[in-house]
């Protein structure tokens, strides 16, 4: 269906209001119900998605039976009925969104080959792209430190910021923020967020619940402002800017009920803490959260929004807040116009949408927690679902030193990154050893295990939260005047999600104090919390290496795997800002800060956690500080950049003039000799296996996205084309060239192809030879022989980030299929959108039953006929000796959606050849 099109209506729901002088029209909610049958006990963010069917149903992709099955919904608590839904905008960062641009700039090239308008690529729905991934903390604790990362920044990613300049000018609803701004999505809550979204249509004015999709996975966090949102893959992101709908099974919705207040000396960290570790106990994976409860009543949008942004690592898909008081509140103070807030507020009370005392909806399950029983609390030292009270700190990391406890197999990768410098080689065991000698500018000390070596306030978890920001400098202040100091071996960092945060930081008057206990500014983006900490001082690291110290960062950041934050940084604690600043003064985590000293005062008497803990009303006090001009002066240039940005030369080309010499940028070859009709559809004949893999191989298996070694493929790659090995940068920061990223598919240090005995990393061998090589190595031979490959697995194929690299790097390694024992949703859904069939053993029939060596051939039949949702096909593996054996697979294309882009090659082509046929 068109964007631009009405629906069918067929429930007769088109309605009116008036609302900040102008008059609306919209899909009445209670008009449907006349029909239906009440919709009130229907969950908030379920109402959002049945709105979104009533007012895009065209017949097809929507119609009747699938209204039908919402309501439904309400008697069984579940549905096995999928929906698409079109969500309003979409939302990127560079990491996930530059190979995105690559992509639109490739299927305009595919056009204008055609003989078309390449003008007619453009979004369809509005599209914003953030900068922030890509700053690290290369400089710190000086007066200089932001200025000077920013022009590191600048010069190590110029050819992805001249590519996204170029897309800035280049498409139409598409729009950047510069580096140097702020983290998506705190950008997104303060100022690109509207809660009911409008635009005019066939002469009328239709007023719609602002929804999107992001390729982060916190996108989650706008949901603390009553927008429902959730991340997906790039692929995904791709097919919803150009107006395709995503596919989703009606979710089963968890209601979380929230009473009471949090007890003075108790912030929002200690609450969503609390929140994660209670969610993943109680299994959430793939299910909406949604909160209720008179506790919402004076929580405020920063808690709910610190609260909603967890939701990847509770495992939701979302952590949904209603609208009610609080969220206008915020709006206000965030420089919303008025006419905006009157259109929420009337908007939400029209359709049911507004939050009322005492309303508890229909969930499918439910859990309670009293805000008044949360704890000081932090999190690790690697996952951030456990939560150790800050009171058991010092007992918890001598624990972990006494039973030297490597990481449990626990899926942390199902929260990989989506970029950030994610660290390889990590040591797996935490040992205990004798403190080293340190030397730092002169001053003679000793490095303990358990020392702080990194604190950092960072993220938008926490840097969107005033309370949280303004009782770090309250603590910063307290402590300079006593004449605390931060310990040498701390490396302090302030990086916050948006420059409000350093007016008010200023107005308060604790910016200074903050300063003088190293905590300047370092940049406006993501920083620690994805990995991007930068270098430890040389005589830390050397005496980490010297002692194989296990040492730990504290950061307000919302993950903290091993090696994720630092290589040599082996467990890592989750705090709220104030206890990051806590910790510094500390400088380690084997303390009691309920009963140790941070350290002494001018006097030499002993100072306390306590002494320096701000009270609510100081809190508050600082909080009223934050005024609504600090956000509109501030958003009122978000898209401008600084001078540097501004002074990118960009050519103004419809078309993008690729570079032979970049190696940021390359054009890739997914549209190469695009036909207006798809070639048929072959079976698979004497296939050779890529890989034979285990259980839970994640995306970040498939397609890692930190840093890698000269050796490598990607890094002999670049080596060829003059990049030392200093500036490599990441694979993250390089998926604008599928040079480097095919050659990084399946690279992942820790990925174990069972075609070799006990080799670690991406190797597999070479079956005509016999010999051992680099899985790239060996694709591209079999690319020059013409064989097809497949790929063989267990169970949970694809767990983890929602990569798109995973199924776009697989497709160019010349993988026909992948047969596993069961898939992760995303990459299922990546795999048909990249033309690569995912197919599945049926119970009692894998790898092992087959006796698979990966020296054997695999046919597949039942390709060749029409394409259906999860038809059965036949598998015939050809073992070395010559015998033949036979078992069935069944498709996991899964919908009839999914069997149409598969036949076009994926979706993106499927795109691109309608919209040829339409021009």
């Amino acid at each position: 269906m068109s964007n631009q099109s009405l629906s069918k209506d067929s429930l007769n729901t088109l309605s009116s209001l008036d609302a900040g002088g102008k008059t609306f029209h919209y899909y009445s909610l209670p008009k449907a119900a006349d029909t239906l049958g009440d919709l009130n006990r229907l969950p908030f963010s379920l109402k959002v998605l049945m709105e979104n069917l009533l007012r895009n149903e065209d017949g097809t992709t929507v119609d009747r039976n699938h209204i039908d099955a919402m309501v439904q919904w309400m008697k069984d608590r579940h549905s096995d009925t999928e929906i698409q839904f079109r969500p309003a905008r979409v939302l990127m960062q560079d990491f996930t969104g530059v190979p995105g641009v690559v992509d639109l700039a490739a299927m305009r090239e595919a056009v204008k080959a055609a003989g078309k308008d390449p003008a007619m690529i453009n979004p369809l729905s509005p599209v914003d792209l953030v900068i922030d991934h890509s700053v690290m903390v290369d400089k710190f604790g000086d007066a200089s430190s932001f200025k000077d990362n920013v022009a590191i920044e600048m010069e190590r990613n110029q050819e992805r910021y001249e590519f996204l300049r170029w897309g800035q000018q280049a498409f139409d609803n598409f729009r950047v923020v510069p580096p140097g701004t702020g983290i998506c999505h705190q950008v997104n809550l303060e100022y690109l967020g509207k809660t009911v979204w409008q635009k005019d249509q066939d002469g009328k004015t239709i007023a719609y619940p602002d929804t999107l999709v992001g390729t982060d996975s916190h996108t989650t966090m706008i949901n603390g402002l009553g927008i429902l949102g959730w991340g997906v893959g790039g692929i995904e992101a791709e097919a919803a800017m150009l107006g395709q709908p995503v596919s989703m099974l009606i979710p089963e919705v968890v209601g979380f009920k929230v009473t009471g207040k949090l007890r003075e000396g108790i912030t929002a960290t200690d609450l969503v803490l609390t929140v994660t570790e209670m969610l993943r106990k109680k299994g959430v994976v793939g299910k909406f959260v949604e909160f209720y409860g008179d506790g919402l009543k004076d929580m405020p949008v920063a808690d709910r929004a610190t609260i909603a942004n967890m939701a990847p690592e509770y495992g939701a898909t979302c952590g949904f807040f209603p609208v009610d008081e609080q969220t206008i509140k915020y709006m206000r103070l965030t420089g919303r116009e008025d006419e905006q807030l009157e259109l929420v507020e009337a908007y939400a009370k029209a359709q049911g949408l507004w939050r009322e005392p005492g309303h508890e909806p229909v969930y499918t399950d439910t859990l309670e927690l009293d805000m008044g029983e949360v704890e000081a609390s932090l999190a690790g030292p690697k996952r951030p679902q456990d939560r150790v009270a800050l009171k058991n700190m010092k007992s918890s990391f001598e624990l972990l030193m006494e039973t030297a406890e490597g990481p449990a197999e626990n899926r942390e990768a199902n929260l990989e990154s989506e970029g950030g410098q994610t660290a390889v080689g990590v040591d797996d065991s935490y040992k205990h050893h004798a403190s080293q000698p340190l030397e730092m500018n002169g001053e003679k000390s000793r490095l303990d295990p358990g020392a702080v070596v990194i604190a950092a306030i960072t993220s938008c978890t926490n840097t969107s939260n005033p309370s949280v920001m303004m009782a770090a400098g309250l603590i910063a202040q307290k402590a300079v005047a006593k004449g605390l100091s931060t310990k040498p071996w701390v490396k302090t960092s302030l990086a916050p999600g948006s420059k409000v945060v350093t007016d008010y930081l200023r107005v308060g008057g604790f910016q200074d104090d903050l300063d003088k206990l190293g905590f300047n500014l370092v940049g406006y983006g993501c920083t620690t919390c994805i990995g991007n900490s930068g270098p430890l001082p040389d005589a830390v690291e050397k005496a980490i290496d010297d002692g194989d110290l296990t040492v730990a960062s504290v950061l307000s950041g919302n993950r903290n795997f091993e090696g994720r934050v630092h290589p040599l940084v082996k467990t890592n604690w989750l705090a709220s800002p104030p206890l990051v600043v806590a910790y510094a003064l500390a400088g380690n985590v084997r303390l009691d800060l309920t009963k140790d000293p941070l350290g002494t005062d001018k006097d030499g008497n002993p100072v306390y956690l306590k002494d320096l803990w701000p009270s609510q009303q100081e809190i508050a006090e600082a909080v009223e500080k934050v005024k609504t001009d600090m956000f509109r002066k501030e958003y009122a240039e978000v898209f401008d950049g600084d001078a540097t940005w501004k002074s990118i030369k960009v050519p103004e080309s419809k078309v993008y003039e690729w570079s032979d010499k970049s190696t940021y940028i390359q054009h890739p070859p997914f549209f190469e000799g695009l036909k207006e009709e798809p070639d048929a559809i072959d079976d698979i004949r004497d296939a050779n296996i890529l890989a034979l893999l285990g259980d839970s191989v994640t995306t970040d298996h498939i397609s890692p996205a930190g840093s890698f070694k000269p050796d490598t493929p990607a890094g002999k790659y670049l080596q060829e084309h003059g990049v030392e090995p200093k500036d490599f940068n990441s694979y993250g920061s390089r998926r604008g060239n599928h040079e480097v990223m095919m050659r990084g598919t399946f690279a992942n240090v820790r990925i174990r192809n069972e075609m070799l005995d006990g080799v670690e990393g991406g190797f597999t061998k070479f079956v005509p030879t016999g010999e051992q090589m680099a899985i790239y190595d060996a694709a591209m031979k079999y690319q020059e022989q013409g064989t097809p490959l497949v790929v063989v697995a267990g169970k949970e194929y694809g767990t983890g980030s929602s990569r798109d690299w995973a199924a776009k790097g697989t497709r160019l390694l010349g993988v026909k299929a992948v047969v596993a024992e069961s898939y992760e949703r995303i990459h299922r859904s990546n795999l048909i959108g990249m033309g690569v069939m995912p197919l599945q053993f049926p119970e009692g029939t894998d790898r092992k039953s087959l006796k698979l060596t990966g020296e054997e051939t695999i046919s597949i039949e039942g390709l060749s006929g029409e394409i259906k949702p999860g038809q059965t096909l036949k598998m015939t593996v050809k073992y070395k000796d010559g015998s033949t054996e036979t078992c069935e697979l069944k498709s996991r294309i899964d919908t009839a959606n999914e069997a149409v882009y598969f036949r076009h090659g994926g979706i993106l082509h499927y795109v691109v050849r309608e919209m040829l046929r339409n021009a």
